[in-house]
Order: structure tokens, then C-alpha cells, then sequence
């Protein structure tokens, strides 16, 4: 059982976030609202092809400036609760076996799923390409 809820304000403010970082040309590959049980609390993923080229600081210091100059859209939103992957990460790729959503922007609730017999307790995807 999802001991914390994924609100409304959550999810509207990661779909900003993933519009601003596309605005700014920093496109994840996969962007996602992901319930870890383990640490029970909910982080938003983006999967992030420069992630090995770049590195993780200077791909979370762009989104913390994006964070920053979007203050009023991303209220919701803090650094802490954002967590960087790699496209081919086990549970990024795990989710691409079962949704593609193309390049834009969705909003699909994937909640109490097993994929290759893997559990998935609740995401909210926006992207995987």
C-alpha cells in the first residue's frame, strides 16, 4: 500500500518541470513520478541521456536553475525530490517494456503492475521514449 500520496500539485508540477527542461533543451528520455517503497516517498525520474557525458552535477545544477527561474510553476518541486537515471537504468528499462509515450508530454497513472515479474507499486509517467 502507497503509504504517501502522489497529489495533484505533484504531478502539474513535474509536468512543468519536464516543459521548462525541454524548453531549455535538456530533453529526459524518460520522466516519471516513481513510488520507492523501500524509502517510502515518491521521486520524479528523468532519465537522462547526457547523464554520462555531462555528468550528474551539471545536469541536477540545470535543474535546479530551472527549479529556480520558475519558481511560481515548480513550487511543488524541490531538488530532493528529483533523482537522475540512466536511460538504460533497470527499472527505466523495465517501465519502456510495458509504455512508450513518444516525445511529448503524458500523464499515465501505472499503478499495481508486474512486469516481468517484477512489481511495479505506482508510477506516473509523463515521457519514455
Amino acid at each position: 500500500m502507497v503509504a504517501m500520496t502522489l497529489t495533484k500539485e505533484m504531478i502539474e508540477a513535474g509536468s512543468a518541470l519536464v516543459r521548462k527542461l525541454d524548453e531549455r533543451g535538456i530533453q529526459p528520455n524518460a520522466a516519471f513520478w516513481f513510488y520507492f517503497s523501500d524509502i517510502n516517498k515518491w521521486k520524479l525520474v528523468l532519465a537522462e541521456v547526457n547523464l554520462g557525458a555531462e555528468g550528474p552535477k551539471q545536469i541536477y545544477k540545470n535543474i535546479q536553475e530551472t527549479i529556480h527561474a520558475n519558481k511560481a510553476d515548480l513550487v511543488e518541486l524541490s531538488l530532493e525530490d528529483i533523482t537522475l537515471a540512466k536511460p538504460d537504468a533497470p527499472f527505466v528499462a523495465l517501465l519502456r517494456m510495458a509504455i512508450r509515450t513518444g516525445p511529448g508530454i503524458s500523464g499515465i497513472r501505472f499503478s499495481n503492475n508486474v512486469i516481468n515479474g517484477t512489481v511495479i507499486e505506482d508510477a506516473y509517467i509523463y515521457r519514455i521514449i
